[in-house]
């Protein structure tokens, strides 16, 4: 397993495959990250973090059935992994950490 950094841009992927669960494919996840975080990102962005998630431990993958809509052609959907889960629930974790660190006086202005 490589390094088990999570980037925030990972962390939102990740967070949005384990949103749309079994419909979970680059493009899906492309159009998510614009909808729920203002967030525009090329196609091959959101498959390298795919790729980075998979090769960490985070994501598995499995083709669909071909469909006559899409030309015959499989997606490829992906779930995220127990370690994935575990690896969100440590990052809200750490954060929430930091956040119930901040003294109230420190947004006070």
């Amino acid at each position: 397993m490589k390094g088990t950094y999570l980037g925030e841009f990972e962390e939102l992927v990740l967070l949005i495959i384990a949103a749309l669960y079994d419909n979970a494919y680059g493009v899906a996840v492309q159009r998510e990250l614009l909808e729920r975080c203002n967030r525009k990102a090329t196609i091959s962005t959101v498959h390298s973090a795919m790729h980075r998630l998979s090769q960490k431990g985070y994501l598995e993958s499995r083709y669909s059935d071909a469909t006559p809509a899409r030309g015959g052609r499989r997606k490829l959907l992906f779930r995220v992994t127990v370690a994935g889960e575990k690896a969100l629930i440590k990052s809200r974790e750490q954060r929430n950490g930091i956040w119930d660190s901040i003294p109230k006086i420190a947004f006070q202005r």
